[in-house]
This record gives structure tokens, sequence and C-alpha cells, in this order.
């Protein structure tokens, strides 16, 4: 192996470290708050059109009843968070490490 072909793989395997590096301590942390404050901001939405399923009354049910075909998929799953989430104030303190 010539010099010049060690400093190439060299070269590589850094870049990869480097990369890797920058994945576990920037970007990965920041997509993961991102998903979750993306699964927050849906979970209200749907508590916000469907109370009902929490034994919340509300006068809109009717019209947001018309939306259940297209967010059946959805549904189901939020349904199982919810039910599976402490509280709000759980999720939310989560975030900062107290």
């Amino acid at each position: 192996m010539t010099l010049a072909e060690r400093i190439d793989a060299f070269l590589v395997w850094a870049e990869r470290w480097a990369r890797g590096l920058y994945h576990g301590m920037v970007s990965h942390p920041a997509y993961e708050k991102i998903e979750k404050e993306a699964e927050d901001i849906e979970d209200t939405f749907m508590l916000a059109c469907f109370p009902d399923a929490f034994g919340i009354p509300s006068p809109v049910s009717y019209y947001t009843a018309e939306l259940l075909p297209y967010l059946e998929d959805e549904f189901e799953a939020w349904e199982r968070r919810m039910w599976d989430r402490g509280s709000l104030l759980e999720r939310k303190g989560q975030q900062y490490h107290f």
C-alpha cells in the first residue's frame, strides 16, 4: 500500500467518523425533539377534533365526525398513545432534565 493510498484511506475513515460524530451529537437529538413536538401537535389537533373519545363533551363533534374516515389510521394510534401517556406535564417535563 502506497503512502497516497494510506492517506486516502485515512481521509475516508476520518470523514465517516466525523459524519457519525455529527449525527450522534447534533443531528439525531434534533430529529428526536422535532418528532416529539410534531407528535404533540398532532395529539392536540386530534383531541380538539375528537374529545368525545375521552368523555369530554364537545358541541362540534357532529362536524368533526365527518373527518373520522380520513383520520382512521391516525385515530387508533392517537387513542393508544393518549391512554398510555401518564400526563401532558410528564411528556413536556421530559424535554427538561429535572
